[in-house]
């Protein structure tokens, strides 16, 4: 039996692709990390009758991880990657990429703790290794798109100075978007690469990988940080950046008083309540800042967490600036709050962003990502915020 006959046949395979001619004609590069999300898209991709080549890249090894359940691009899932291939009979390509990815990803990520930032692996690996590389790939394979299996839309634009153009749009199941994620997309990666899963529920992707045969059709979702192999990510950073877990003082950023000790920066994050261990006091203290020069974590009330506007550095922009109301998200798993836009976006530019009204626990490190309604407008990295 065809994978054709396997996938539900309500589906238009060949419009999740927007190829620019006849299926026959074409070839799509799948990026595979051995998920149940791109394992459909390899499969869908299949029915359209284009040529398909699946592509993973193998970014970490790092012993307990290769064979947790819900890892990513490790072990089982270049197994489970393959496996689904051999079934759809495409091509399937393996790239050791470990190197790069600590350099670009894992350091990056341990230089950030250390020095008192709230780190995103997920976008970092997104601007890197996951686009940056595997479209360099699908170009010289001579693909006419490389597909993913992240949950966004790419819309064309239909009026204006949006006409004809590409454009990045929250997924219809707002419980599985990962817009957030992928704000640093350019216009040109955006022209070239394909989001098949952007319009469909999870439940749905799941039957469909069921219906397709794949083995992993109820393999676990991937982690937030998949190369922490125990979701204990202070051991990670500790083990390449010792110095973070020198214990130093818990400082009240008010009046300077120390009030205890802590155990290590790469332990707090802004707006972190629990594990500071200091009692006896009048009101909940918080985490406001951390001073990683002189290995200080500062606390104070949660009013000292309420900033009216943040720095953003590293900007990039998808599409014209749309002249209507614009949202921002400070945190991945934040709701989109009313901004204004204080100064140019894209093109690496620095910007501000100023909240309608207070916003509370904006880390420096974490990605502000702007919306204008459900269409992803960009964003950048925050750099530092305003009482």
């Amino acid at each position: 039996m065809t994978t054709a006959t396997l996938i539900d046949p309500s589906l238009d395979t060949a419009a999740l692709f927007d190829l620019p001619r006849d299926a026959k004609d074409c070839r799509i590069v799948v990026a595979m990390s051995g998920g149940v999300d791109s394992s459909v898209v390899a499969a869908l991709a299949a029915t359209t009758g284009a040529e398909v080549i699946g592509i993973t890249l193998q970014l970490y090894d790092y012993g307990a991880a290769t064979g947790r359940k819900g890892a990513c691009c490790a072990g089982d899932d270049i197994s489970d990657a393959r496996a689904v291939c051999d079934r759809l009979g495409i091509a399937h390509y393996v790239f050791d990429h470990e190197s790069a990815f600590r350099e670009d990803v894992v350091e990056q990520f341990a230089d950030d703790y250390l020095a008192g930032r709230t780190p995103v692996p997920c976008i970092r690996c997104n601007m890197g290794p996951k686009f940056t590389d595997l479209l360099r790939m699908a170009k010289e394979l001579n693909a006419d798109c490389l597909a993913t299996g992240h949950y966004v839309r790419r819309v064309m634009g239909t009026a204006g100075a949006e006409l004809g153009q590409p454009l990045l749009y929250r997924a219809v199941d707002p419980a599985r978007d990962q817009s957030y994620f992928l704000y640093a997309t350019t216009d040109a990666q955006l022209d070239y690469i394909r989001y098949p899963l952007g319009g469909l529920p999870k439940a749905q992707v799941r039957e469909l990988a069921e219906q397709a045969g794949l083995r992993n059709a109820d393999k676990p979702d991937s982690q937030d940080i998949c190369f922490v192999p125990d979701g204990d990510y202070a051991k990670i950073v500790r083990s390449m950046r010792p110095e973070g877990g020198e214990p130093g003082a818990i400082v009240h950023a008010q009046t300077g008083e120390e009030l205890g000790t802590h155990k290590g920066v790469i332990h707090y994050t802004v707006g972190q309540r629990r594990g500071l261990e200091i009692g006896g006091l009048a009101e909940p203290l918080y985490v406001v800042g951390i001073d990683a020069a002189k290995a200080h974590v500062l606390v104070g009330p949660k009013r000292m967490l309420a900033v009216s506007a943040a720095h953003i550095i590293e900007t990039n922009r998808i599409g014209p600036l749309p002249d209507e109301p614009l949202t921002a998200k400070v945190r991945s798993l934040s709701k989109p709050v009313p901004i204004i836009l204080d100064g140019p976006l894209g093109d690496n530019q620095r910007t501000i962003i100023r909240f309608a009204e207070p916003e509370y626990g904006v880390a420096p490190g974490q990605a502000a990502v702007i919306y204008a309604g459900e269409r992803v407008v960009g964003g950048g990295w925050i750099d530092s915020t305003e009482a």
